[in-house]
């Protein structure tokens, strides 16, 4: 019908699929909306086709195992999505892992800060469990450096993990902004000369403060700036920056959003733990999939909340549910509701064939496939 149509229209423009490829990826993309997981056999069931239910499922094996997909092309889309193009961005990197049986599910992804979340733009399955190296961090920053470019960047945040001489080096190379969380025994030098963890340089500093070390340190063998906050529970947390900035504990913090895309795209949306696949390649075009549910989830909700009604806000000032959530439960009852509606105009229809009245089970024995459009 012309929803579908034009859903695919518009993928079609972004990612010049063929026909058969597009309208694969559109029917998945609704059946995620109203299936809410990525398990394939759960999927099969709610794609609209008049095809018998393994062919549907086989027919989205093969997707994720032949289909070649540009993930730059995937990203322009993303990012025309959100309009940020000519915008000040701010990049997060984080990974999300588990097993499934024996195998290590490791993914490294790089996403824009916006609102309360990250936007997945680009994203590489790791070969083993455990930390990214330094070549795949600065691969995966160069192919959106390669895309976008990099003048608009205003920092790339990072957790504890992803220090190291040469990735700082890099990055102050490049002149790319970057926030990143170091240790507390991490290794500088006193105003003697000697070794020291860094946490020293604040030891002093009570709860609810924070200070920045003035001149530049050494630590991970780069001369940075280190700005170091102690929260009200007396955690301390120190952000190294190539550049001398009043507010990097505040921009550090943005970086938080990559772990709600995370719990966005597994249990608090599309369950992706729940997907058997173990193949590295056939992962990272199922994330194709998750990232577009996600950001057309979010614009839903978004749109909604500045158009039609806000989201209500709870007694403890928090709201009832995120922006996502929001855009994703109006889709999905929105295709609930019209196969409800389907379903009703069908029976009425079937008056006209003046079924027996002795035949109670006249209507569920010659019951139709219903289509979700």
């Amino acid at each position: 019908m012309k929803h579908i149509s034009k859903l695919e229209r518009i993928l079609k423009q972004h990612f010049g699929w063929h026909k058969s490829r597009i309208d694969c990826f559109s029917q998945m993309l609704l059946a995620l909306m109203v299936a809410q997981t990525v398990n394939l056999t759960k999927l099969a069931v709610q794609v609209s086709t008049n095809a018998k239910l393994e062919n549907r499922y086989r027919r989205l094996q093969r997707f994720f195992s032949g289909c070649r997909i540009d993930y730059d092309a995937v990203a322009r889309f993303i990012f025309w999505l959100f309009r940020f193009e000519g915008k000040k961005i701010c990049l997060t990197l984080d990974r999300t892992n588990w097993k499934w049986g024996k195998k290590d599910i490791n993914i490294l992804c790089l996403g824009i800060v916006y609102k309360g979340v990250a936007i997945p733009i680009y994203w590489i399955l790791l070969r083993s469990k455990g930390n990214s190296s330094t070549p795949m961090r600065i691969a995966l920053i160069k192919r959106f450096i390669k895309t976008f470019g990099k003048a608009n960047i205003t920092g790339i945040l990072g957790d504890r993990e992803f220090v190291g001489k040469r990735w700082f080096g890099w990055m102050s190379d490049e002149k790319i902004p970057f926030y990143i969380r170091i240790k507390n025994d991490a290794i500088t030098f006193n105003h003697y000369g000697k070794d020291i963890c860094a946490s020293w340089l604040f030891y002093h500093l009570k709860y609810g403060d924070k200070k920045i070390i003035s001149p530049t340190k050494k630590i991970y063998g780069c001369q940075l700036y280190l700005t170091g906050a102690r929260s009200p529970n007396g955690d301390l947390m120190m952000i190294v920056s190539n550049i001398k900035s009043d507010d990097a504990i505040e921009k550090y913090c943005t970086r938080w959003e990559i772990e709600t895309l995370f719990q966005c795209l597994k249990g608090r949306g599309f369950h992706f733990e729940a997907t058997h696949m173990t193949n590295r390649f056939r992962i990272k075009k199922l994330v194709v999939l998750l990232a577009i549910a996600f950001c057309w989830a979010h614009k839903v909700g978004q749109w909604q909340a500045i158009n039609k009604k806000p989201i209500r806000i709870k007694k403890h000032g928090r709201p009832s549910k995120s922006i996502f959530r929001y855009g994703l439960d109006l889709i999905h009852d929105a295709m609930v509701q019209l196969v409800s509606t389907v379903r009703r105009i069908v029976h009425m229809i079937r008056v006209f064939e003046d079924p027996p009245e002795d035949h109670p089970s006249y209507f569920l024995h010659h019951s139709v496939k219903l289509r979700i459009f």
